[in-house]
């Protein structure tokens, strides 16, 4: 087994390398970032497995504070005459006193980066290129280590890419990555070890080994999230809440109906949230509008009725000879009450099971609230919404996502998927009506609406 490549996240003090190494890691608990200078004390670790074997060790290092005055006295460490490359006179500092006092903390830096590989210099793009960080780089440069600069904050409007362009490729310096920490590009890590491959040519192996492992776990994860947003819209177009003809009553069950979808859509995101390695306060739902609920014929839609004919079969001229009683128009079709009771009866159990209750119920002036077509299309664009954000966020973001409702218009156009019409018909789908039963045939639904998601 191949020992992990080691490299050293090295930098000017608040520049963002633990935010760097958070969203490398996918840990938003990994050291502390925080706006107040030298927050990094100690060295601090993590590596990166694939399959169990490590690959990559990363290190956090304290921030680089007085370069200049260390680069003096790194200057001044030869005597007159004698000539020491640059390892040998960061060697030579590091067993002085200097390095247990005044620059205690540079000397931490230094001590890694010759232990590592290679480093990444990190870079505060916003900051105007001054001769602290010319000095930082010539003192990381003694070391003997490759450098790869990494730009961040480059989507901030105040960045200053091009002059740092300039002022690295003067230092010699010439491959560079960009990388928000906060908002990294969709193939940021991709090029960032693509362009450690490029000056490590040892370790390029295990370095799109890497790549690969990464990119097969974000389509993993994307695909989950289909997933657990298509059973929040099975559960909810399926969820319904039975009342008599009462307005105080309907008016409860209405409040019911809206808290139950509310809480359901809050455990998606929480999901969402776990699924990408993020906190449970990282995003919230807003209150869903028009969720009023609805007094709906939703028991004789057309995917209803066509689950009854099938399952009924014979069952309905033998219920049909039983007797006339209180007609009931069903989507046209018009049948005495004893009829239809006899021929759910005559369907067999499961038949009455899944339809019985529910006609007798209508047929004594119940009603059926269910939420709006368009509050499950807003649900499923505000949980893509969420999920798009979730792809490209980095670990190291501090503001939460707030999910509102996309423009009227956005959410409100076109039909539902058919996957959802179905659903509608299939009470006994829902967790928010008790236990789930059919789950065979609600996965296969689930599954089909993920691929639409």
């Amino acid at each position: 087994m191949t020992e992990p490549l080691k490299l050293a996240v090295v930098g000017h003090t608040n520049v963002g390398k633990t935010s760097l190494l958070r969203t490398l890691t996918r840990d938003v608990g990994f050291g502390e970032v925080s706006h107040r200078p030298s927050t990094t004390r100690h060295v601090e670790g993590a590596r990166l497995s694939v399959d169990g074997e490590a690959l990559l060790e990363l290190y956090d290092t304290p921030g680089l504070e007085d370069a200049i005055e260390l680069l003096d006295y790194l200057e001044r460490l030869a005597p007159s005459g004698e000539r020491l490359d640059g390892p040998a006179r960061v060697e030579r500092f590091l067993a002085g006193p200097e390095a247990r006092q005044r620059f205690e903390q540079e000397a931490k830096v230094l001590r890694q980066l010759l232990a590592s590989d290679a480093g990444l210099y990190v870079i505060d793009a916003r900051e105007p290129v001054l001769a602290k960080y010319r000095d930082e780089l010539s003192v990381l440069a003694d070391c003997g280590k490759p450098l790869l600069p990494v730009l961040n904050f480059v989507r901030d409007p105040l960045q200053r890419e091009e002059e740092w362009r300039a002022a690295l490729a003067r230092l010699g310096l010439h491959a560079l990555v960009r990388f928000d920490t906060v908002a990294p590009p969709e193939d940021g890590e991709r090029r960032l070890y693509e362009s450690l491959a490029l000056l490590l040519e040892s370790a390029r192996a295990r370095l799109e080994r890497l790549i690969q492992a990464h990119e097969q776990q974000a389509t993993e994860r994307l695909q989950a999230g289909r997933q657990l947003i298509a059973e929040l819209l099975v559960d909810v177009a399926a969820g319904r809440r039975r009342v008599p003809d009462d307005p105080e009553r309907e008016r409860r069950a209405t409040g019911e109906l809206r808290e139950a979808v509310r809480q359901r859509e809050q455990r998606c995101v929480e999901a969402l949230l776990r699924l990408y390695a993020f906190r449970k306060d990282h995003a919230d739902a807003g209150e869903l509008p028009l969720l009023d609920g609805r007094w709906s014929d939703d028991l004789f839609n057309p995917e209803t009725l066509k689950q009854m004919g099938v399952k009924i079969g014979t069952g309905m001229a033998a219920g049909a000879a039983a007797g006339a009683g209180v007609d009931l128009m069903v989507g046209g079709i018009t049948l005495g009450a004893a009829a239809l009771l006899g021929a759910l009866a005559g369907g067999g159990a499961q038949t009455a099971r899944h339809y019985g209750s529910r006609l007798l119920g209508k047929l004594k002036g119940e009603k059926e609230l269910t939420v709006d077509d368009a509050v499950l299309r807003l649900l499923a664009l505000r949980q893509r919404q969420l999920l798009d954000a979730l792809a490209i966020r980095g670990h190291a973001a501090q503001q939460a996502i707030r999910l509102e409702s996309p423009q009227e218009q956005a959410w409100k156009a076109g039909k539902l998927p058919k996957p959802l019409s179905a659903a509608r018909a299939h009470p006994e789908w829902s967790s928010l009506n008790g236990k789930v039963r059919g789950e065979e045939d609600r996965q296969q639904l689930i599954d089909a609406l993920a691929k639409r998601t």
